[in-house]
């Protein structure tokens, strides 16, 4: 519904027309959005590819879940990396055997997304889902996501019988994803059988695990803050393409990325949008996560900067959050030059 709304608006409107035929090179001398979508074409793909680098363009996702730091229960997890090699770069969620076992039970049992035809040889690609690595038997996740070598839980002075891995996933240590853990299981099943990781209990998920098709970039080293290629100013992405995920996120991401390109044919300085507004913080996030660990996002009040202090409960957190926002889009259209 919301994306026929869409369509209609934009086929009602007076400036807009549109010519419906395929599209198989990027223009390099003009100003242009790139905004193909998901399930760009093959030929589209490859000029894409030619203009950004094969390494920098994917055709999957295959993500694991993202909660929240301040969601973790830290009486129960243990920060430290394997073998005490490094900086303490890990957030370690241990489990006694009888702890595991039951996790392990509920994992292999939970309901999973059915795959479509074009999306099978995901699994092909030295990436398998957590659940189905798991059905080889109650061993294998000891020798792979969940394996306990060379982590001391500081409590007991002893290795747990598993455990699993939790990895900071903004620069800002607000997010952390759950290092496998890619999954194909519903998102309802994601919540109920995680949260029985210790420390996860009463984890905000911000983003669920996902395998499926998806065509997108390597946004952070290849997008500026505005939208625009770094090699080429002229050419803009937008959309899903980018790594933001959903309807939504996506019409906001091209309501940045047309605005810019119209500054751009104006003579105008690109705008970059505050970072307490969503919107700008989907764009921060895309253009400077760690490029070897990106993998596409949707909105969330996690990505934008903390208040560095702690409120009553999540509703009025969120309410705060939101007219920060709110006063801060405020400010900075008032201080655009029109």
């Amino acid at each position: 519904m919301f994306a026929r709304a869409v369509t209609k608006t934009l086929q009602d409107h007076p400036n807009v027309t549109i010519i419906r035929e395929e599209v198989t090179e990027i223009p390099r001398d003009r100003v242009v959005i790139v905004a193909s979508g998901p399930l760009t074409s093959e030929k589209l793909s490859k000029s894409i590819q030619r203009l950004t680098g094969e390494r920098y363009f994917y055709f999957y996702d295959a993500a694991a879940p993202i909660v929240t730091y301040e969601s973790i229960n830290h009486q129960k997890v243990f920060r430290a990396s394997r073998y005490g090699k490094g900086e303490a770069a890990y957030l370690n969620c241990p489990f006694t055997e009888e702890e595991y076992n039951r996790f392990y039970q509920e994992l292999i049992k939970a309901e999973r997304h059915p795959r479509k035809e074009f999306e099978k040889e995901i699994f092909f690609e030295g990436c398998m889902p957590v659940e189905v690595l798991a059905e080889r038997g109650p061993q294998t996740l000891l020798f792979g996501p969940m394996k306990p070598v060379g982590l001391i839980d500081p409590r007991t002075g002893k290795q747990p019988y598993a455990v699993v891995q939790l990895r900071q996933d903004n620069r800002e240590g607000t997010l952390y994803n759950i290092v496998g853990f890619q999954t194909n299981l519903k998102w309802g099943e994601q919540a109920r059988v995680f949260r029985l990781i210790p420390g996860l209990e009463n984890a905000e998920f911000v983003r669920y695990g996902v395998m499926h098709r998806n065509t997108f970039i390597n946004s952070p080293s290849l997008l500026l803050p505005t939208l625009q290629l770094k090699k080429n100013s002229n050419i803009f992405f937008a959309g899903q393409i980018t790594g933001v995920e959903g309807y939504v996120e996506s019409a906001s991401n091209g309501i940045v990325a047309g605005l810019n390109a119209a500054r751009l044919l104006q003579g105008k300085e690109p705008l970059v949008f505050p970072r307490e507004t969503v919107i700008g913080a989907l764009c921060h996030y895309i253009t400077s996560s760690e490029p070897q660990q990106f993998q596409p996002m949707n909105a969330n009040f996690g990505l934008v900067p903390p208040f560095g202090k702690r409120f009553r409960n999540k509703r009025e957190k969120n309410q705060k959050l939101a007219q920060r926002a709110l006063n801060s889009l405020e400010s900075f259209l008032q201080n655009i030059d029109n």
